[in-house]
């Protein structure tokens, strides 16, 4: 500890420039963003990367801002009156060791006047649409916690608060709480401490009075769901025993146009296999025509539901009694899933829900799901959805990856009919429900429900619709889906840079983007700003474009129309542009600018042609003046193999070209992308790379491009000549070069100092060491098997350890650890649930075996991020330390010179 601790005094006390440890922690970022359905107000985060931070609202002119201190993830009315956001526990309360620390509340805020509103002991909040009304959820009680140890289900107090008046009205043990989309009616539910009390009420915002929907003792109302506008409530109602265990649940509807009450499936309506829970999700269509519900598995349902027997004193030699204390799970062949996956999907398995619909129009409901067909998604046209399982591929998942087949169902009758089998990709019905697209084949196909016939949409054009820069040894995926357009006319579909237009009656193909991308490898996407992805785009709509130039790798905004060919530059700089939000009513558009010695701060356009923008935040302006941040720039090389490939470099704002620099190689696939990103200042397990410019390093982030089957000997071919590349310009000191990478490129690492000796200090973070024992090992993260990892995806071997080993040893760097002469850190987390944490121990015994520099850190019960704050900082000081004192000549750290022996602790 003293060690780290000399080191944090020592940084601070270096010359005016460099970004210290403690610079890091206090670094603000700008966080959740939420602007007003008007336009008129913003409201966001402020918060470092350690400590207590802000929310800051602003209006959009500029002209008035104000602060909630403590607050985060904020909500703004329509019109921007009123903000409300979460007001955290101060750090310092959080650290303390005691019972009695504060609990969150909730800060509301005035934009007439700046004036704040505090609540305390909130777990949620809510405004109604028109933003008159703020739900206030509070958190239980002391008193009455203790006694929802027994009942789960225990409301808690409501306060209902009109916000011009002040007007507050509360509601004990309210469990749930939803406003209906017209702003006339809150609904809530009750949980009563004595059970007599539970029931459904309305509260009529208008005239202010509550309405009682339904009553019973013991009841339990869940799932409140109202329509989009027709005023109709959804909801579930179960029972509980003494013991509080949940019967079975009828669901219903409370229209509000008569006040009736109608029950639409009662206990027991479904089949044997079939139960309906409280466990449910219900979405009523835009037309409010039909309600989607869950059916839960009538012996899923049951386990939930089961009471806990009271333990029994077992007979000493009773041979079952004995036995069923035992621990054991019993791996068969024939499992549909390993074991550690039927564990892990054990929870999301007996919860899961098999879609029905109801239609009210018929007053009759159909089951879609079942268990052939598990997965379903909801649509909003009255005819057909789509369903999908990936029941028959679930063993072969293990070496595979994951398929589906994919259905269309009838609603009406619940028929379904198949549309493609073993698709990798997902299927995408339009909006009218009279079409499908799917991707297969590195094609995209078009299926007319009516009439069956089926055709390829991209099959005859030379633009190939597949990843271009595909290197798995997996099915090639597409670019995705854009949109429909209205009346199912036509879909939008993505090459590699261009947009796609492709008529439903067989209509010749359109680049709406006319070819401008792929001419000028500029890649557009289109920005759906406020439209649902189920929402289709009008026949002409003029259509706002993000760009990104592939060899350049600067950003911009374009516009197009979706029935014509051509794009048009809007806004585009050698900067990154992200598109935040549209304003809902209003032309507003948020956006943020950035570079990577620019801060992402907010800049706001009057419209989204951004013909008039003005920044917005201006935070952290003074980047340059308080330290040394640096530039980036850049460069290309060849490969070992000819193959063009780019880089990175990131230059002190005081480089001096006569001198050589050390450098700190950080890297994983494709990071040129990242030219104009903003590093933001974070402690974990990645470098901060103005930190380590600050001090006098250039940091260098190359491009890989990987091979099949040959992985590791791809990136060392791609990243050796880029290191070779700094040196000939006369950047890098070739005696000063260091290489980082963590999980996939701390693999890389590890390989890459087994074929080479050109780097003088190495840190592997969570590294694949073996691929030999990591190929039939566990995620244990998602219980899935590593095999398909190893054939299918990351890894790129491509076929079997047992078709293959050769191709396994060769890429594995424990099987070359003495020819190793780069000095190695090696970090893990030893409750990594993506990388077993022994890999890192074979890596570390090869090496010491030979006598090999190393070290390894293994910090307790951390994942494959660490997560813990003082191991992200420990982890970050030593990372630190170990580059400076290998590259750089500074400092003797023990830990790095002696180890430190265990102490007990």
């Amino acid at each position: 500890m003293l060690i780290v601790l000399g080191f944090i005094f020592s940084t601070s006390l270096k010359a005016q420039g460099v970004l210290t440890f403690q610079d890091v922690m206090k670094f603000e970022d700008i966080g959740d963003i939420e602007l007003s359905a008007d336009g008129s107000w913003v409201a966001y985060e402020v918060w470092p990367d350690r400590g207590d931070g802000v929310v800051e609202v602003k209006s959009t002119d500029g002209r008035q801002t104000f602060t909630i201190n403590l607050g985060a993830s904020p909500k703004i009315t329509p019109k921007g009156k009123w903000v409300a956001a979460e007001r955290k526990v101060p750090l310092a309360d959080q650290l303390k060791d005691s019972k009695d620390k504060p609990q969150p509340g909730l800060s509301v805020l005035s934009t007439a006047d700046g004036g704040i509103v505090q609540f305390d002991s909130v777990k949620a909040f809510q405004f109604s649409e028109d933003g008159k009304w703020l739900a206030i959820h509070h958190l239980q009680s002391k008193e009455v916690e203790e006694l929802k140890s027994e009942n789960k289900k225990l409301g808690s107090e409501l306060v209902l608060r009109e916000l011009e008046s002040g007007t507050e009205f509360s509601f004990p043990f309210v469990h749930e709480v939803a406003f209906d989309s017209l702003s006339n009616y809150l609904a809530y539910s009750v949980v009563d401490t004595t059970d007599e009390e539970n029931g459904l009420f309305l509260f009529d915002l208008n005239t202010e009075e509550t309405i009682p929907v339904d009553a019973s003792a013991s009841g339990y109302y869940t799932n409140l769901t109202w329509d989009y506008d027709q005023q109709k409530l959804a909801f579930t109602k179960a029972s509980y025993d003494t013991s509080y265990v949940e019967s079975d649940a009828s669901l219903h509807v409370w229209n509000a146009e008569n006040e009736s009450l109608t029950t639409l499936f009662s206990e027991g309506d479904a089949s044997d296999e079939f139960v309906l829970r409280s466990n449910n999700e219900l979405t009523f269509t835009n037309d409010g025509n039909r309600l989607f519900f869950g059916l839960m598995d009538a012996e899923m349902a049951a386990i939930n539901a089961q009471k806990e027997e009271e333990n029994e004193t077992p007979a000493v030699y009773d041979v079952n009694d004995i036995v069923e204390e035992r621990g054991l799970d019993i791996w068969h062949g024939d499992d549909s899933r390993i074991k550690p996956h039927e564990k892990k999907s054990w929870e999301s398995r007996k919860n899961h829900l098999y879609t029905a619909v109801y239609l009210l129009d018929k007053n009759e409901w159909v089951q879609l799901a079942d268990h052939e067909m598990p997965d379903l998604r909801v649509a909003h046209n009255p005819d057909v959805v789509l369903g999908s399982s990936q029941e028959p591929y679930l063993k072969e998942m293990t070496w595979e990856g994951f398929f589906n087949d994919w259905y269309h169902v009838d609603l009406e009758t619940g028929e379904r009919k198949l549309i493609a089998e073993k698709l990798s990709e997902g299927a995408y019905l339009s909006p009218g429900g009279k079409f499908v697209v799917y991707y297969a084949d590195k094609d995209w196909h078009l299926l007319d429900i009516g009439s069956g016939e089926s055709r390829n949409l991209t099959g005859d054009l030379e633009v190939p619709f597949y990843d271009e820069d595909h290197d798995y040894p997996s099915r090639v995926p597409d670019y995705g889906l854009a949109g429909w357009i209205e009346d199912d006319r036509a879909v939008l579909i993505y090459d590699k840079y261009d947009v796609w237009r492709f008529e439903t009656n067989g209509g010749e193909p359109k680049n709406i983007t006319g070819g401008e991308g792929r001419e000028n490898k500029r890649i557009f996407r289109i920005e759906r700003m406020n439209k649902k992805w189920d929402e289709a785009f009008a026949n002409n709509e003029e259509l706002l474009l993000t760009s990104y130039h592939d060899l350049n790798k600067n950003f911009g905004f374009y516009s197009a129309h979706a029935n014509r060919s051509g794009a048009s530059r809007l806004l585009e700089e050698d900067k990154k542009f992200t598109f935040v939000e549209k304003a809902k009513d209003a032309n507003a558009v948020l956006y943020k600018r950035e570079a990577y010695d620019e801060f992402p701060n907010i800049w706001v356009a009057n419209n989204w042609e951004f013909k008039q923008t003005e920044q917005l935040t201006i935070l952290h302006d003074d980047l340059k003046e308080k330290w040394n941040w640096g530039s980036a720039e850049l460069i290309d090389w060849r490969s070992v193999d000819g193959t063009f490939i780019q880089g990175i470099v990131i230059k002190p704002d005081n480089y001096d070209p006569e001198k050589r620099y050390p450098i700190m190689t950080y890297y994983y696939r494709f990071f040129t992308n990242r030219l104009h990103d903003f590093n933001e200042p974070k402690t974990n397990h990645r470098p901060v790379f103005a930190q380590y410019v600050s001090d006098g390093y250039v940091v260098f982030l190359p491009d890989i491009r990987f091979e099949i089957g040959r992985p590791g000997f791809a990136a060392t071919k791609s990243l050796v000549p880029g290191i070779q590349k700094l040196i000939e310009m006369g950047i890098a000191d070739e005696d000063k070069l260091g290489l980082h990478g963590h999980s996939w490129s701390g693999y890389q690492t590890a390989f890459m100092v087994t074929q080479t000796d050109i780097f003088d200090a190495a840190v592997s973070g969570a590294p694949v060491s073996n691929m030999t024992s990591a190929y039939s090992g566990i995620r244990w993260g998602s219980g899935l098997a590593r095999q398909f990892q190893y054939e299918k995806t990351q890894s790129r071997i491509g076929e079997t350890l047992v078709d293959a080993p050769l191709k396994y040893i060769e890429n594995s760097p424990v099987f070359y650890a003495d020819r190793i002469k780069t000095p190695m850190l090696i970090m893990h987390g030893d409750a990594d649930g993506a990388v077993p944490w022994y890999q890192s121990i074979e890596l570390y015994l090869a090496m010491r075996r030979y006598n090999k520099d190393v070290v390894f850190l293994q910090y307790h019960d951390e994942p494959h991020h660490p997560q813990k704050f003082p191991n992200k900082l420990d982890y970050a000081i030593r990372m630190k330390e170990y580059f400076d004192y290998y590259l750089k000549g500074v400092g003797q750290p023990d830990w790095i010179l002696e180890g430190e022996a265990y102490s007990g602790e």
